[in-house]
């Protein structure tokens, strides 16, 4: 035993340049554990923690106290500052959020933003009054759709309209993302949709008055009208996304070529983007003003590139929105080029350590989404993977002429692509199959062409745009652009179109993610051998995905959906017109596109509606024999069990007797003796949507609000 701990001591001792790289793993550490809390502690837990914490690691180090005392203390005060820094913006951005649907109601508000989709305008509100709301439980934002012709709209304007309203929607399934702890978080307290025309009753205020988050938003709306003006079309959408973040605009059947085609995350800001723009102004600025050689040999101006490439970031990150891969990129370009300022290097996982921290410390709760978690995977692993390149490359051998130096350059560019796309995409895949249940197989075929043409063309010429803005020229620019941009998209349509260009896979078991998570740190933070320990953990992460168990019956929060497990694999909804947000988000966990198995009660529905007379049961052709139907519900019989879907009180008097579990989509005022469990009506509303998996051994039954606890961002449902 001692000789295992001199061991992992000397290991440690070697690694000591890289212990920084862990402050944000154990800052993570202590968010992830305040999210996973079932009931929301006290305010004073997470500040006593620290002060605790860092009373004893002061008298540690005090007492020179050796390190395998000082190191643990140390991790022991980051994990407790997470949880407080969770807890303290939590607290900082509650406000009320909407409890049940009312509408249509009377609201008047000011504008925050204004987002063009392909089919409705979406505005977000604040300052609301509501009609029937008080004013201490109206929420502090809202997000409502306007349909039709509406009034061109500014943030800062001030509207009326009516609009239907309710509480953010919860989590389809338990375990599925949670939308309403992201409305939360961004203070969000109600989605809806208007009713009618939105009336501008006032326009903003004089612009010397405004909030600098309202000019800021202003500017992003005009800079998108302008592109759009510029460039109509799904290839102005396009541009827009590039440049202000805006892509809700971008028809559906594009966006869903670029995501099978592996080429996403092109029309989301992130480092690649926010690194060529400030590439673009340093390498060009730098090269013009070596073009007047008194000016290059008595100033610095490397550094003064360096200066305005920062500056540049960061107005380009302000106005695309400042979305989390946006701020990490700008955090890690902002360290390279402050490098170049101090005459430092700047590439290293240091850069990529510190972005992630500050991150943290302003938005804990980024840590649960998918952005941040892939942002940050395919960061270190580049950077760590090309640590390892550097100190194994080969010496160069000089070019033989200029045919073959610039030969040499085209394909150690190509290379570069391949092995970057490589790297980021094998980072990514754990958290793409957790989150969004599917791998694009040509992804890096796809990237070999797109990426290029984005980073030599397209983006080239948006900052060109972005210069040429102020003097309304850049619709030349524009339109050079959407050459590139026209290039891309068909490259996503031919490689979407392949045979077998996704992969669908059911969602993960958060157990897998966890692996993923610290198997892939453990692999990229450390530089010795030991670092391979960490192949362990990802290879748990992928083996994960076929432990996977997809619940038998679905049911949502509102009553109106039924989906069950077909024995052959498939899965059969009752009402396959209904709720078609919540199916589709079923059928991506269960890593299936449709909904091909036949419910049997379709027949009797359609009947009933007819107020025709029906007996008997549901035919063969059912293609689920494991299911029985009449009139008022169904028995479902699978893995030994018996589960009974009633739509009607009636079916209860034989349900209660036969079945194993009710499931009951009218309220059942009635005890059931013999099944295991019974959920009702009430249960759906109390509790959101179910999810029930069933065994010879066992019979597991989950609910959202079980899952989620009581936390400040779970809306309460009243029967009322």
């Amino acid at each position: 035993m001692r000789r295992v701990k001199a061991s992992i001591t000397a290991l440690l001792q070697a690694e000591h340049e890289r212990w920084a790289l862990w402050l944000p793993v154990g800052f993570g550490t202590g968010i992830a554990g305040y999210f996973s809390l079932a009931s929301e502690p006290g305010l004073w837990i997470g500040s006593l923690l620290v002060v605790v914490g860092s009373a004893v690691l002061a008298i540690a180090v005090l007492y020179r106290a050796p390190q395998r005392i000082t190191i643990p203390l140390i991790s022991l005060v980051l994990i407790c500052a997470g949880f407080a820094a969770a807890q303290w913006r939590t607290a900082a951005v509650d406000a009320p959020m909407l409890e049940k649907r009312i509408g249509p109601t009377g609201i008047a508000a000011r504008v925050v933003r204004v987002e063009a989709t392909a089919k409705s305008l979406r505005v977000i509100l604040e300052r609301l009054r509501i009609s029937g709301i008080s004013p201490a439980r109206t929420p502090e934002k809202i997000r409502i759709h306007l349909r039709g012709e509406q009034p061109e709209l500014w943030p800062g304007d001030w509207v009326r309209v009516r609009a239907v309203l309710t509480p953010p929607p919860p989590p389809s399934a338990p375990g599925a993302f949670d939308f309403q702890r992201q409305s939360f978080f961004n203070r969000i307290g109600a989605t809806g949709f208007a009713v009618g025309t939105a009336e501008r009753f006032a326009a903003a205020a004089d612009e010397r008055y405004l909030a600098p988050a309202t000019l800021l938003a202003r500017l992003r709306h005009a800079v998108t009208q302008r592109i759009r003006d510029g460039l109509p079309g799904h290839l102005g959408s396009i541009a827009a996304a590039l440049m202000t973040g805006e892509r809700r605009a971008i028809p559906d059947s594009i966006t869903n070529a670029m995501r099978d085609a592996g080429l996403a995350h092109l029309l989301a800001i992130s480092g690649l983007h926010l690194g060529l723009v400030a590439g673009i102004l340093f390498v060009g600025l730098r090269a013009v003003m070596s073009l007047v050689p008194p000016l290059a040999l008595r100033f610095p101006v490397k550094k003064w590139a360096a200066a305005v490439a920062i500056a540049g970031a960061f107005q380009f990150g302000l106005i695309a929105g400042a979305t989390v891969p946006t701020q990490r990129a700008f955090v890690a370009v902002g360290l390279i080029l402050l490098a170049v300022l101090l005459d430092r290097r700047g590439l290293s996982l240091r850069s990529v350590a510190w972005a992630a921290l500050i991150i943290l410390v302003l938005q804990p709760e980024s840590l649960l989404g998918a952005s941040f978690q892939m942002s940050f995977a395919a960061a270190t692993a580049l950077v760590a993977g090309y640590e390892v390149l550097r100190e194994y490359r080969p010496a160069r051998e000089p070019a033989t002429g200029p045919l073959n130096a610039i030969f040499r350059h085209v394909g150690l560019y190509i290379a570069g692509i391949g092995l970057t796309t490589l790297i980021a995409g094998l980072a990514k895949a754990p958290f793409a199959a957790y989150h969004f249940g599917r791998v694009a197989d040509y992804g890096l075929l796809a990237n070999l062409v797109a990426v290029p043409i984005t980073a030599l063309w397209v983006m080239p010429w948006a900052v060109v745009a972005f210069l040429a803005m102020p003097s309304g020229l850049e619709q030349l620019a524009l339109s050079v652009m959407s050459w590139g941009i026209a290039a891309v998209v068909g490259t996503a349509q031919t490689v979407a179109a392949w045979p077998g260009a996704v992969t669908l896979l059911p969602a993960m078991p958060l157990w897998g993610l966890i692996a993923a998570a610290i198997g892939g740190t453990w692999l990229c933070l450390w530089r010795r051998g030991w670092r391979l320990a960490g192949l362990v953990g990802v290879a748990l992460a992928f083996v994960s995905t076929t432990a996977v168990t997809t619940p038998h019956l679905l049911v949502d929060g509102d009553g109106r959906l039924v989906a069950a497990r077909t024995a052959d694999g498939r899965m059969a909804v009752d009402t396959p017109g209904r709720a078609a947000f919540t199916r589709d988000m079923w059928l991506r966990r269960a890593g299936l596109t449709v909904a091909d198995g036949k419910w049997p009660s379709a027949a009797l529905k359609d009947a009933r509606n007819r107020d025709e007379e029906v007996n008997g049961i549901i035919g063969e052709d059912s293609m689920m024999p494991d299911f029985t139907c009449d009139i008022t519900g169904c028995l479902y019989r699978i893995a030994g069990r018996t589960v009974a879907i009633a739509y009607d009180e009636a079916a209860l008097v034989d349900d209660c007797w036969h079945a194993e579990i009710v499931l009951s989509l009218v309220p059942v005022r009635r005890r059931c003796p013999t099944p295991v469990a019974v959920i009702d009506r009430f249960d759906l509303w109390r509790n959101g949507a179910h999810a029930i998996t069933l065994s010879p051994e066992n019979i597991l039954v989950e609910s959202v609000n079980g899952v989620r606890g009581d936390r400040p961002w779970v809306v309460g449902r009243r029967l009322d």
